[in-house]
């Protein structure tokens, strides 16, 4: 399940990359607009800042802004950041790899072989998917 912190970061984000390009947007602004608590959307911000995805400027007339073009940001980069791993399981996971301690061979378990189809789906999904598509796109829903 995808976390508040995720799921608000990629709001923020998507709410920024709509905005005029390089014009810093203020985090309270993002807050109002997205309905997301301002102290916690603080930490996040701060978090895709330390990350290199967004830049910040203080005083008036500061706040966030995209340092990439918002193709270039790939959601994949975006969730690991904020969320972690992205395998369900630590057996599978490419970057945070750990094996599982109840597991006695990987290569016969049942489990360990669907989680690897899961991951490597999700994967392609978050890798195809840029911030572009999510703030410029419409969601077939909508249409």
């Amino acid at each position: 399940m995808l976390s508040k912190k995720t799921k608000y970061g990629i709001k923020a984000l998507t709410y920024i990359a709509r905005q005029s390009k390089g014009k810093p947007v203020q985090t309270a602004e993002i807050a109002i607009s997205e309905n997301i608590s301002l102290k916690f959307l603080e930490s996040i911000l701060v978090a895709l800042r330390k990350s290199g995805y967004l830049g910040s400027k203080k005083g008036k007339g500061g706040g966030f802004y995209l340092i990439k073009d918002p193709s270039e940001i790939k959601m994949m980069y975006i969730i690991r950041i904020l969320e972690g791993p992205i395998a369900m399981l630590p057996c599978v996971s490419l970057n945070y790899y750990e094996k599982c301690e109840d597991c006695p061979d990987e290569a016969t378990c049942s489990v360990h072989a669907l989680m690897i189809q899961v991951r490597d789906s999700t994967l392609k999904i978050l890798g195809e998917n840029t911030l572009a598509d999510l703030a410029f796109k419409t969601s077939p829903d909508k249409k």
